[in-house]
């Protein structure tokens, strides 16, 4: 991905498996959300391609990329502030709605019965995510540990094989972050989830994933388990060991 004379993502290439739990991580500026974005739709790839599940979608808008099953997570939370958690979450499901335009218009039988549909699965993430007692909530009055619980919630609700989560841990205390290791791990197994996360707490990606790609200034410089990233020395160098604020 290039930005004018800028390359903000060069060499870069990963695989991932269903059901993996891989972690992206690198300094400021490696490229890692450029990365996020290229494969979500939200900007298009200046040379390269990204296949998923044999098909070419490097050009696909944003939506196209989410009905085929991927989404994601913003490092800026981007949640409708003033409306409750529940509809915060049932927003997500109006991109499968089957009734028509004058069903809701008029309010007929068949857009309510999609409208109770639609609020029942979305009480049945927030209770899966922790949340349900909130539902009624302004989004923009949580915690934000909840929101960003949230946030999760609202992906979820596209049905994806794919998650791409962007930070989920910053601002969170140490408790909420372990208790987001093991909501990550449940919902990997219940919904059948592939995982890919950028984050920036050390201690939650070594604990949570079972593959890490290094990025730095655009390139990819690192694969492994936690442990093999842990001892890399040109990981260290770039990133663990930087003087660098990561």
């Amino acid at each position: 991905m290039r930005f004018g004379g800028l390359a903000a993502v060069n060499d870069f290439s990963i695989t991932l498996h269903p059901g993996e739990l891989v972690g992206l991580i690198g300094p400021n500026g490696a490229g890692k959300t450029t990365v996020f974005n290229m494969i979500t739709g939200a900007i298009l790839a200046t040379a390269g391609r990204i296949i998923w599940q044999g098909e070419n979608i490097t050009h696909l808008p944003l939506h196209a990329i989410t009905a085929r099953g991927i989404a994601r997570t913003f490092q800026n939370i981007r949640l409708f502030s003033d409306l409750t958690a529940l509809d915060n979450v049932m927003v997500s499901f109006h991109h499968k709605l089957r009734a028509h335009l004058w069903d809701a218009m008029l309010g007929l039988p068949a857009y309510r019965r999609e409208e109770h549909r639609m609020r029942e699965e979305s009480l049945e993430i927030l209770q899966e995510i922790g949340l349900a007692h909130l539902a009624l909530e302004k989004a923009g009055a949580l915690p934000y540990g909840r929101q960003r619980r949230l946030e999760i919630a609202r992906a979820l609700a596209t049905r994806p094989k794919l998650l791409l989560l962007d930070e989920p841990a910053a601002g969170m205390n140490p408790q909420e972050t372990m208790e987001l290791v093991e909501l990550l791990r449940d919902l990997r197994d219940k919904y059948s989830l592939t995982i890919l996360l950028i984050e920036h707490d050390m201690k939650f990606v070594m604990r949570l994933c079972e593959r890490i790609k290094v990025l730095d200034y655009g390139n990819s410089i690192a694969e492994g388990t936690p442990r093999e990233i842990q001892s890399n020395p040109d990981v260290i160098k770039a990133y663990l060991g930087s003087q660098r604020h990561a």
